[in-house]
């Protein structure tokens, strides 16, 4: 088994590619080796010390480092913990995935809003997401105030404390939904 790794443009982050599907559906983010418990491969990689996020895509593992860890310390041990689990069989997720942090994103949203909402994510699924998913990390929808234009999105992967998502958020994405979507006076990144 061959795993490529790529640089992403956080230095803290390098995105792993095993050659296989890590996961069917969706994206899954870990912060602590507790929140990891329902994924073997997660929690195999938690348990190389200077590890501090995981984050599971749909072909690629980002895998975000402490700041006082050299990659070149801990990538050879991070590869070891991908290939064993791969060649042990067992699933990648074994529990539910877990639960995304309480945002906002529960708001219904009606009539025009409900509109606007629907363009955003639109545009966030099939320009945006694909975009930053090359980089190994990824962008949800958290929310949008009406009466402020405002959209805020949550980073996740390697676009998480990345030193250029602000620049990519306010040149790139802002300036292209504000574009697409005349309702969107500023975009902000949400924690």
């Amino acid at each position: 088994m061959f795993i490529q790794t790529e640089i992403t443009p956080n230095p803290s982050t390098l995105k792993f590619l095993p050659g296989r599907i890590v996961l069917d559906e969706g994206a899954a983010e870990f912060l602590t080796a507790e929140d990891a418990a329902v994924s073997p491969l997660a929690s195999a990689i938690f348990k190389v010390a200077g590890v501090r996020r995981v984050f599971l895509g749909d072909i690629f593992v980002t895998v975000t480092r402490d700041e006082d860890v050299e990659w070149a310390h801990i990538k050879p041990s991070i590869l070891g913990a991908i290939m064993d689990h791969y060649v042990s069989g067992r699933p990648v997720m074994e529990g539910a995935m877990p639960v995304k942090p309480a945002t906002a994103s529960s708001i219904i949203y009606d009539g025009d809003t409900a509109q606007v909402v629907k363009e955003i994510e639109e545009l966030l699924a099939t320009r945006v997401r694909p975009a930053v998913a090359q980089d190994g990390g990824d962008i949800e929808f958290d929310r949008f105030e009406v009466e402020t234009g405002v959209l805020y999105l949550r980073m996740r992967g390697s676009c998480a404390g990345c030193p250029s998502s602000t620049m990519t958020l306010k040149h790139g994405i802002e300036n292209m939904m504000r574009h697409y979507v005349p309702e969107v006076t500023r975009v902000e990144q949400t924690i």
